[in-house]
């Protein structure tokens, strides 16, 4: 399991083609640690589309509308299964297109967009499959954690997202030119008369 620790603090602090951290508006930030994503990152989307999708499905097989026998019928269950990923897969188009196309969440450097020599809305594509992968690479995670008996994928996910948020908060020094800092450093910084 050490390469999912490693893997998916990696990429929620990878930028999506350009640095895009801080910028926009994130509509999900209050919901980032939960969300198990980032702002500008290629885990944009972090947990959304599984946690949708197994929604609608359960809806769905709930009412009884899909006609399939989970309970009973292994053939059913696999073809869930497949429907369920496949439903990932709609739902990781159907959040990643607004957000990059839509409004101010990720918006395009023009610079950027000059140096690739494809324009803006090129970018815009770029981001918006570095987004889609982000998903597909959630979405596989998940299923190497829920097949190897580890545990539920999404909730090791939302774990990392809240302990990264948790122990951020406490140790993190402030950057040059900033005076964000933890809650440590901060006391330190009081207890010994930096009181800005």
């Amino acid at each position: 399991m050490g390469w999912k620790d490693t893997a998916e603090p990696l990429l929620t602090r990878m930028p999506a083609v350009q640095r895009l951290q801080g910028q926009g508006s994130d509509v999900f930030g209050r919901f980032r640690s939960i969300l198990a994503g980032g702002q500008g990152t290629i885990m944009q989307l972090g947990i959304g589309p599984i946690v949708t999708a197994s929604i609608v499905l359960q809806l769905l097989g709930g009412a009884d509308l899909l006609g399939l026998d989970t309970q009973n019928n292994p053939r059913d269950q696999v073809l869930y299964q497949g429907l369920q990923k496949v439903l990932v897969l709609v739902m990781c188009c159907l959040t990643g297109l607004p957000m990059v196309f839509a409004g101010t969440f990720l918006p395009v450097d023009s610079q950027v967009a000059a140096s690739l020599g494809i324009g803006e809305s090129g970018v815009k594509w770029l981001m918006f499959a570095q987004i889609f992968m982000g998903g597909v690479l959630i979405l596989y995670m998940d299923e190497v954690i829920s097949k190897w008996g580890v545990g539920s994928g999404i909730g090791l996910f939302i774990i990392a997202g809240v302990s990264q948020q948790l122990i951020g908060g406490l140790v993190s020094v402030p950057a040059i030119g900033s005076s964000e800092a933890g809650l440590i450093p901060t006391w330190f910084g009081m207890l010994f008369g930096e009181l800005s």
